[in-house]
Protein backbone atom coordinates (compact mmCIF):
# COMPACT_ATOMS: atom_id res chain seq x y z
CA UNK A 1 0.00 0.00 0.00
CA UNK A 2 1.24 3.49 -0.82
CA UNK A 3 2.39 5.31 2.29
CA UNK A 4 1.05 8.58 0.87
CA UNK A 5 -2.51 7.22 0.95
CA UNK A 6 -2.12 6.13 4.56
CA UNK A 7 -0.84 9.57 5.54
CA UNK A 8 -3.70 11.24 3.68
CA UNK A 9 -6.21 8.98 5.42
CA UNK A 10 -4.67 9.79 8.78
CA UNK A 11 -4.60 13.53 8.10
CA UNK A 12 -8.03 13.86 6.48
CA UNK A 13 -9.88 12.18 9.31
CA UNK A 14 -7.90 14.12 11.88
CA UNK A 15 -8.67 17.44 10.17
CA UNK A 16 -12.39 16.73 10.10
CA UNK A 17 -12.52 15.50 13.69
CA UNK A 18 -10.75 18.62 14.93
CA UNK A 19 -12.79 20.85 12.62
CA UNK A 20 -15.91 19.61 14.35
CA UNK A 21 -14.44 19.72 17.84
CA UNK A 22 -12.99 23.22 17.60
CA UNK A 23 -15.96 24.53 15.63
CA UNK A 24 -17.88 23.93 18.83
CA UNK A 25 -15.18 25.69 20.85
CA UNK A 26 -15.29 28.75 18.58
CA UNK A 27 -19.08 28.85 18.67
CA UNK A 28 -19.16 28.55 22.49
CA UNK A 29 -18.35 32.18 23.22
CA UNK A 30 -19.93 33.58 20.04
CA UNK A 31 -23.22 31.65 19.91
CA UNK A 32 -23.99 29.06 22.59
CA UNK A 33 -23.60 31.38 25.58
CA UNK A 34 -26.36 33.56 24.10
CA UNK A 35 -28.72 31.10 22.40
CA UNK A 36 -28.53 28.10 24.73
CA UNK A 37 -27.56 29.61 28.10
CA UNK A 38 -29.23 33.04 28.24
CA UNK A 39 -28.73 34.90 31.52
CA UNK A 40 -28.97 38.45 32.75
CA UNK A 41 -25.33 38.19 33.81
CA UNK A 42 -23.26 37.53 30.64
CA UNK A 43 -20.41 36.07 32.70
CA UNK A 44 -22.73 33.35 34.07
CA UNK A 45 -23.99 32.49 30.58
CA UNK A 46 -20.41 32.28 29.36
CA UNK A 47 -19.42 30.12 32.33
CA UNK A 48 -22.28 27.70 31.65
CA UNK A 49 -21.41 27.55 27.95
CA UNK A 50 -17.77 26.75 28.74
CA UNK A 51 -18.97 24.04 31.11
CA UNK A 52 -20.39 22.22 28.07
CA UNK A 53 -17.08 22.85 26.30
CA UNK A 54 -15.36 21.11 29.21
CA UNK A 55 -17.83 18.22 29.05
CA UNK A 56 -16.42 17.34 25.64
CA UNK A 57 -12.96 17.08 27.15
CA UNK A 58 -14.25 15.11 30.14
CA UNK A 59 -15.82 12.54 27.80
CA UNK A 60 -12.59 11.92 25.90
CA UNK A 61 -11.19 9.34 28.38
CA UNK A 62 -14.36 7.29 27.88
CA UNK A 63 -13.71 7.29 24.16
CA UNK A 64 -10.06 6.38 24.70
CA UNK A 65 -11.08 3.27 26.66
CA UNK A 66 -13.82 2.22 24.22
CA UNK A 67 -11.92 2.78 21.00
CA UNK A 68 -8.59 1.82 22.51
CA UNK A 69 -10.15 -1.55 23.34
CA UNK A 70 -11.41 -2.09 19.80
CA UNK A 71 -8.26 -0.64 18.26
CA UNK A 72 -6.04 -3.10 20.14
CA UNK A 73 -8.38 -6.11 19.68
CA UNK A 74 -10.04 -5.63 16.28
CA UNK A 75 -7.79 -3.16 14.53
CA UNK A 76 -6.89 0.50 14.13
CA UNK A 77 -8.93 0.93 10.95
CA UNK A 78 -12.25 -0.28 12.39
CA UNK A 79 -11.95 1.99 15.42
CA UNK A 80 -11.13 5.01 13.27
CA UNK A 81 -14.18 4.48 11.04
CA UNK A 82 -16.43 4.53 14.10
CA UNK A 83 -14.88 7.69 15.53
CA UNK A 84 -15.59 9.56 12.30
CA UNK A 85 -19.24 8.52 12.35
CA UNK A 86 -19.64 9.57 15.98
CA UNK A 87 -18.05 12.97 15.51
CA UNK A 88 -19.71 13.78 12.19
CA UNK A 89 -23.16 12.68 13.27
CA UNK A 90 -23.13 14.67 16.50
CA UNK A 91 -21.82 17.82 14.79
CA UNK A 92 -24.49 17.61 12.10
CA UNK A 93 -27.21 17.28 14.75
CA UNK A 94 -25.86 20.30 16.66
CA UNK A 95 -26.57 22.30 13.53
CA UNK A 96 -30.24 21.25 13.76
CA UNK A 97 -30.79 21.92 17.48
CA UNK A 98 -33.56 24.27 18.63
CA UNK A 99 -32.50 27.13 20.91
CA UNK A 100 -33.40 27.85 24.53
CA UNK A 101 -36.00 30.36 23.39
CA UNK A 102 -37.78 27.67 21.36
CA UNK A 103 -37.77 24.67 23.72
CA UNK A 104 -36.35 25.86 27.05
CA UNK A 105 -34.06 23.57 29.04
CA UNK A 106 -34.30 20.79 26.45
CA UNK A 107 -31.97 22.84 24.22
CA UNK A 108 -28.91 22.92 26.53
CA UNK A 109 -29.54 19.31 27.58
CA UNK A 110 -29.41 18.14 23.96
CA UNK A 111 -26.35 20.32 23.34
CA UNK A 112 -24.51 18.75 26.27
CA UNK A 113 -25.45 15.24 25.12
CA UNK A 114 -24.12 15.82 21.61
CA UNK A 115 -20.98 17.41 23.03
CA UNK A 116 -20.47 14.21 25.03
CA UNK A 117 -20.66 12.17 21.81
CA UNK A 118 -18.12 14.53 20.22
CA UNK A 119 -15.75 14.04 23.13
CA UNK A 120 -16.09 10.25 23.11
CA UNK A 121 -15.39 10.14 19.37
CA UNK A 122 -12.36 12.40 19.60
CA UNK A 123 -11.06 10.38 22.54
CA UNK A 124 -10.60 7.46 20.17
CA UNK A 125 -9.64 9.36 17.03
CA UNK A 126 -6.40 11.04 18.05
CA UNK A 127 -4.52 7.94 19.20
CA UNK A 128 -5.71 5.90 16.23
CA UNK A 129 -4.70 8.55 13.71
CA UNK A 130 -1.22 8.74 15.25
CA UNK A 131 -0.80 4.96 15.13
CA UNK A 132 -2.09 4.75 11.58
CA UNK A 133 0.78 7.02 10.56
CA UNK A 134 3.58 5.84 12.85
CA UNK A 135 2.98 2.09 12.44
CA UNK A 136 3.30 2.49 8.66
CA UNK A 137 6.36 4.75 8.91
CA UNK A 138 9.61 3.64 7.27
CA UNK A 139 12.70 3.33 9.44
CA UNK A 140 14.08 6.68 10.51
CA UNK A 141 10.99 8.71 9.57
CA UNK A 142 8.55 7.89 12.37
CA UNK A 143 8.76 11.41 13.79
CA UNK A 144 7.87 12.95 10.44
CA UNK A 145 5.03 10.49 9.84
CA UNK A 146 3.73 10.95 13.38
CA UNK A 147 3.60 14.72 12.89
CA UNK A 148 1.25 14.47 9.91
CA UNK A 149 -1.97 13.66 11.83
CA UNK A 150 -1.01 16.44 14.28
CA UNK A 151 -1.55 18.86 11.40
CA UNK A 152 -5.24 18.07 11.75
CA UNK A 153 -5.41 20.30 14.83
CA UNK A 154 -4.35 23.65 13.28
CA UNK A 155 -5.97 22.90 9.92
CA UNK A 156 -9.20 21.79 11.56
CA UNK A 157 -9.27 24.80 13.86
CA UNK A 158 -8.57 27.25 11.03
CA UNK A 159 -11.27 25.62 8.91
CA UNK A 160 -13.78 25.75 11.76
CA UNK A 161 -13.09 29.33 12.82
CA UNK A 162 -12.74 30.47 9.19
CA UNK A 163 -16.12 29.00 8.28
CA UNK A 164 -17.80 30.88 11.12
CA UNK A 165 -15.91 34.06 10.20
CA UNK A 166 -17.01 33.87 6.56
CA UNK A 167 -20.61 33.28 7.55
CA UNK A 168 -20.48 36.21 10.01
CA UNK A 169 -19.21 38.51 7.24
CA UNK A 170 -21.96 37.36 4.84
CA UNK A 171 -24.81 37.79 7.32
CA UNK A 172 -26.06 40.43 9.69
CA UNK A 173 -25.69 39.83 13.42
CA UNK A 174 -29.35 38.83 13.61
CA UNK A 175 -29.05 36.43 10.67
CA UNK A 176 -25.86 34.90 12.06
CA UNK A 177 -27.54 34.10 15.39
CA UNK A 178 -30.77 32.98 13.71
CA UNK A 179 -29.36 30.50 11.20
CA UNK A 180 -25.89 31.43 9.91
CA UNK A 181 -23.93 29.65 12.66
CA UNK A 182 -25.64 26.36 11.76
CA UNK A 183 -24.14 26.10 8.26
CA UNK A 184 -20.58 25.01 9.27
CA UNK A 185 -22.03 22.31 11.55
CA UNK A 186 -24.30 20.96 8.82
CA UNK A 187 -21.43 20.99 6.32
CA UNK A 188 -19.51 18.50 8.47
CA UNK A 189 -21.77 15.74 7.08
CA UNK A 190 -20.21 16.20 3.64
CA UNK A 191 -16.69 16.13 5.04
CA UNK A 192 -17.33 12.96 7.04
CA UNK A 193 -18.61 11.07 3.99
CA UNK A 194 -15.42 12.06 2.14
CA UNK A 195 -13.17 10.93 4.99
CA UNK A 196 -14.98 7.60 5.36
CA UNK A 197 -14.45 6.93 1.67
CA UNK A 198 -10.73 7.68 1.99
CA UNK A 199 -10.22 5.51 5.08
CA UNK A 200 -12.22 2.59 3.67
CA UNK A 201 -9.47 2.06 1.09
CA UNK A 202 -6.60 1.47 3.51
CA UNK A 203 -5.39 -1.74 5.11
CA UNK A 204 -4.66 -2.54 8.74
CA UNK A 205 -1.28 -1.39 10.07
CA UNK A 206 1.74 -3.75 9.90
CA UNK A 207 2.21 -3.57 13.67
CA UNK A 208 -1.33 -4.76 14.38
CA UNK A 209 -1.06 -7.52 11.77
CA UNK A 210 2.09 -8.72 13.48
CA UNK A 211 0.25 -8.92 16.80
CA UNK A 212 -2.47 -11.04 15.17
CA UNK A 213 0.03 -13.38 13.52
CA UNK A 214 1.94 -13.91 16.77
CA UNK A 215 -1.25 -14.37 18.79
CA UNK A 216 -0.36 -11.46 21.07
CA UNK A 217 -3.78 -9.74 21.04
CA UNK A 218 -4.77 -9.20 24.68
CA UNK A 219 -8.30 -9.85 25.97
CA UNK A 220 -8.79 -6.66 27.99
CA UNK A 221 -6.31 -4.00 26.81
CA UNK A 222 -7.13 -1.48 29.55
CA UNK A 223 -6.32 -4.04 32.29
CA UNK A 224 -3.12 -5.11 30.54
CA UNK A 225 -2.12 -1.48 30.06
CA UNK A 226 -2.29 -0.58 33.74
CA UNK A 227 -0.84 -3.92 34.85
CA UNK A 228 2.39 -3.60 32.88
CA UNK A 229 2.49 -0.01 31.65
CA UNK A 230 0.61 2.01 34.27
CA UNK A 231 3.67 4.11 35.04
CA UNK A 232 3.87 5.30 31.44
CA UNK A 233 0.17 6.18 31.43
CA UNK A 234 0.75 8.54 34.35
CA UNK A 235 3.88 9.88 32.67
CA UNK A 236 1.79 10.80 29.63
CA UNK A 237 -0.82 12.52 31.81
CA UNK A 238 1.80 14.67 33.55
CA UNK A 239 3.68 15.42 30.36
CA UNK A 240 0.48 16.64 28.68
CA UNK A 241 -0.86 18.85 31.50
CA UNK A 242 1.70 21.63 31.10
CA UNK A 243 1.34 22.31 27.40
CA UNK A 244 -2.30 21.18 27.49
CA UNK A 245 -3.54 24.08 29.61
CA UNK A 246 -1.63 26.56 27.48
CA UNK A 247 -2.99 24.92 24.33
CA UNK A 248 -6.62 25.28 25.41
CA UNK A 249 -5.99 28.92 26.25
CA UNK A 250 -4.12 29.71 23.02
CA UNK A 251 -6.57 27.91 20.75
CA UNK A 252 -9.91 28.56 22.41
CA UNK A 253 -10.11 30.83 25.45
CA UNK A 254 -7.99 33.48 23.76
CA UNK A 255 -11.10 34.52 21.81
CA UNK A 256 -12.92 35.32 25.04
CA UNK A 257 -9.87 36.71 26.85
CA UNK A 258 -8.94 39.05 24.00
CA UNK A 259 -12.48 40.34 23.40
CA UNK A 260 -14.05 40.40 26.87
CA UNK A 261 -11.03 41.38 28.96
CA UNK A 262 -8.53 43.07 26.62
CA UNK A 263 -11.02 44.98 24.48
CA UNK A 264 -10.13 43.59 21.03
CA UNK A 265 -12.83 42.99 18.42
CA UNK A 266 -13.85 39.47 17.35
CA UNK A 267 -12.10 39.90 14.01
CA UNK A 268 -8.76 40.76 15.68
CA UNK A 269 -9.00 37.84 18.06
CA UNK A 270 -9.83 35.42 15.24
CA UNK A 271 -7.01 36.84 13.12
CA UNK A 272 -4.52 36.25 15.93
CA UNK A 273 -5.73 32.69 16.33
CA UNK A 274 -5.48 32.09 12.58
CA UNK A 275 -1.92 33.47 12.48
CA UNK A 276 -0.88 31.12 15.26
CA UNK A 277 -2.43 28.11 13.54
CA UNK A 278 -0.95 29.01 10.15
CA UNK A 279 2.49 29.21 11.75
CA UNK A 280 1.92 25.85 13.41
CA UNK A 281 1.17 24.23 10.05
CA UNK A 282 4.74 25.09 9.02
CA UNK A 283 6.30 24.15 12.36
CA UNK A 284 4.78 20.69 12.82
CA UNK A 285 6.24 18.77 9.83
CA UNK A 286 9.61 20.54 10.09
CA UNK A 287 10.04 19.68 13.77
CA UNK A 288 8.66 16.18 13.19
CA UNK A 289 11.40 15.61 10.64
CA UNK A 290 14.08 17.03 12.94
CA UNK A 291 12.91 14.82 15.82
CA UNK A 292 14.11 11.74 13.94
CA UNK A 293 17.65 13.13 14.10
CA UNK A 294 17.98 15.06 17.37
CA UNK A 295 15.39 13.19 19.42
CA UNK A 296 11.84 13.92 20.52
CA UNK A 297 12.71 14.29 24.20
CA UNK A 298 15.14 17.16 23.53
CA UNK A 299 12.57 19.04 21.47
CA UNK A 300 9.83 18.43 24.00
CA UNK A 301 11.87 19.65 26.96
CA UNK A 302 13.08 22.73 25.08
CA UNK A 303 9.55 23.68 24.07
CA UNK A 304 8.19 23.29 27.60
CA UNK A 305 11.07 25.30 29.07
CA UNK A 306 10.54 28.18 26.63
CA UNK A 307 6.80 28.23 27.29
CA UNK A 308 7.62 28.45 31.01
CA UNK A 309 10.02 31.37 30.50
CA UNK A 310 7.61 33.31 28.27
CA UNK A 311 4.38 32.60 30.18
CA UNK A 312 4.17 35.90 32.08
CA UNK A 313 5.65 38.03 29.23
CA UNK A 314 3.01 36.56 26.91
CA UNK A 315 0.16 37.90 29.02
CA UNK A 316 1.92 41.24 29.51
CA UNK A 317 2.52 41.78 25.80
CA UNK A 318 -0.79 40.69 24.27
CA UNK A 319 -2.57 43.44 26.18
CA UNK A 320 -0.28 46.17 24.81
CA UNK A 321 -1.32 46.19 21.16
CA UNK A 322 -2.85 44.01 18.47
CA UNK A 323 0.62 43.70 16.88
CA UNK A 324 1.94 42.01 20.00
CA UNK A 325 -1.20 39.87 20.13
CA UNK A 326 -0.46 38.60 16.61
CA UNK A 327 3.27 38.13 17.24
CA UNK A 328 2.89 36.29 20.53
CA UNK A 329 0.20 33.98 19.16
CA UNK A 330 2.58 33.07 16.34
CA UNK A 331 5.47 32.47 18.77
CA UNK A 332 3.64 30.70 21.60
CA UNK A 333 1.08 28.73 19.62
CA UNK A 334 2.65 28.45 16.19
CA UNK A 335 6.29 27.81 17.06
CA UNK A 336 6.68 26.62 20.66
CA UNK A 337 3.47 24.69 21.20
CA UNK A 338 3.58 23.52 17.58
CA UNK A 339 7.03 22.02 18.20
CA UNK A 340 5.85 20.22 21.33
CA UNK A 341 2.71 18.90 19.68
CA UNK A 342 4.59 17.77 16.60
CA UNK A 343 6.57 15.26 18.66
CA UNK A 344 3.86 14.41 21.18
CA UNK A 345 1.95 11.64 19.42
CA UNK A 346 5.09 9.80 18.34
CA UNK A 347 6.85 10.22 21.69
CA UNK A 348 3.88 8.99 23.70
CA UNK A 349 3.17 6.04 21.39
CA UNK A 350 6.79 4.87 21.70
CA UNK A 351 6.33 4.41 25.44
CA UNK A 352 3.92 1.48 24.94
CA UNK A 353 4.16 -2.02 23.40
CA UNK A 354 2.16 -2.63 20.22
CA UNK A 355 -0.49 -4.87 21.81
CA UNK A 356 -1.74 -2.08 24.12
CA UNK A 357 -0.40 0.93 22.26
CA UNK A 358 -3.79 2.29 21.16
CA UNK A 359 -5.15 2.05 24.70
CA UNK A 360 -2.08 3.31 26.55
CA UNK A 361 -1.49 6.24 24.21
CA UNK A 362 -5.15 7.28 24.13
CA UNK A 363 -6.02 6.83 27.81
CA UNK A 364 -3.01 8.79 29.11
CA UNK A 365 -3.46 11.64 26.65
CA UNK A 366 -7.23 11.89 27.05
CA UNK A 367 -7.19 11.78 30.86
CA UNK A 368 -4.96 14.84 30.73
CA UNK A 369 -7.29 16.41 28.16
CA UNK A 370 -10.24 15.87 30.51
CA UNK A 371 -8.44 17.92 33.15
CA UNK A 372 -7.31 20.78 30.91
CA UNK A 373 -10.70 21.00 29.22
CA UNK A 374 -12.12 22.75 32.27
CA UNK A 375 -9.46 25.45 32.03
CA UNK A 376 -11.89 27.97 30.46
CA UNK A 377 -14.18 27.69 33.48
CA UNK A 378 -11.25 28.34 35.83
CA UNK A 379 -9.97 31.25 33.75
CA UNK A 380 -13.40 32.87 33.52
CA UNK A 381 -13.59 32.75 37.31
CA UNK A 382 -10.02 34.05 37.63
CA UNK A 383 -10.65 36.91 35.21
CA UNK A 384 -13.82 37.95 37.02
CA UNK A 385 -11.98 37.93 40.36
CA UNK A 386 -8.58 39.38 39.40
CA UNK A 387 -9.00 40.79 35.90
CA UNK A 388 -6.56 39.85 33.10
CA UNK A 389 -3.57 39.72 35.45
CA UNK A 390 -0.37 38.50 33.70
CA UNK A 391 0.99 37.19 37.00
CA UNK A 392 -2.16 35.24 37.87
CA UNK A 393 -2.60 33.68 34.45
CA UNK A 394 1.12 33.29 33.74
CA UNK A 395 1.76 31.78 37.17
CA UNK A 396 -1.04 29.28 36.62
CA UNK A 397 0.60 28.08 33.39
CA UNK A 398 4.09 27.99 34.88
CA UNK A 399 3.06 25.61 37.65
CA UNK A 400 1.88 22.90 35.25
CA UNK A 401 4.73 23.49 32.79
CA UNK A 402 7.20 22.89 35.62
CA UNK A 403 5.52 19.55 36.35
CA UNK A 404 5.78 18.48 32.71
CA UNK A 405 9.44 19.48 32.49
CA UNK A 406 10.37 17.50 35.61
CA UNK A 407 8.55 14.38 34.38
CA UNK A 408 10.25 14.66 31.01
CA UNK A 409 13.59 14.09 32.75
CA UNK A 410 12.48 10.55 33.62
CA UNK A 411 11.41 9.27 30.19
CA UNK A 412 13.80 7.70 27.68
CA UNK A 413 14.76 9.07 24.29
CA UNK A 414 12.60 6.73 22.23
CA UNK A 415 13.40 7.53 18.61
CA UNK A 416 15.34 4.27 18.15
CA UNK A 417 12.55 2.03 19.53
CA UNK A 418 11.10 -0.30 16.91
CA UNK A 419 7.32 -0.15 16.46
CA UNK A 420 7.25 -3.68 15.08
CA UNK A 421 9.21 -5.75 17.59
CA UNK A 422 6.52 -6.12 20.23
CA UNK A 423 8.54 -8.32 22.58
CA UNK A 424 11.35 -5.81 22.61
CA UNK A 425 8.81 -3.06 23.31
CA UNK A 426 7.36 -4.97 26.22
CA UNK A 427 10.79 -5.53 27.75
CA UNK A 428 11.54 -1.83 27.57
CA UNK A 429 8.34 -0.91 29.37
CA UNK A 430 8.36 -3.55 32.12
Amino acid sequence: MKKSRVLFASLSGSVIEWYDFYLYGTATGLVFSTLFFPNENPAIGLLLAFATFGVGYAARPIGSIIFGHYGDKIGRKAALMLTLIGMGGSSFLIGLLPTFEAVGLIAPILLVFLRLIQGIALGGEWGGAVLLATEYAPKGLRGLYGSVPQLGVPIGLVAGSFSLTVISYLTTDAQFLAWGWRIPFLFSAVLIVLALWIRSGIEETPAFKEQQEKGEIVNVPIVETFRNNGRNVFHVIGLKLGDGFFNVFLMSFILVYATNYLGYGNERALTALTIGCATMILTIPLVGYLSDYIGRKVIYMTGVALLFILAVPYYMLIGNSETWLFVMQAVMLGVLWGAIFSTQGTLFSELFPANVRYTGLSVGYQLAAAIVGFGPMLWTTMAEAFGPSPWIFGGFMMGFLALSFILCLFIPDTRHVSTYESKQDQTMNM
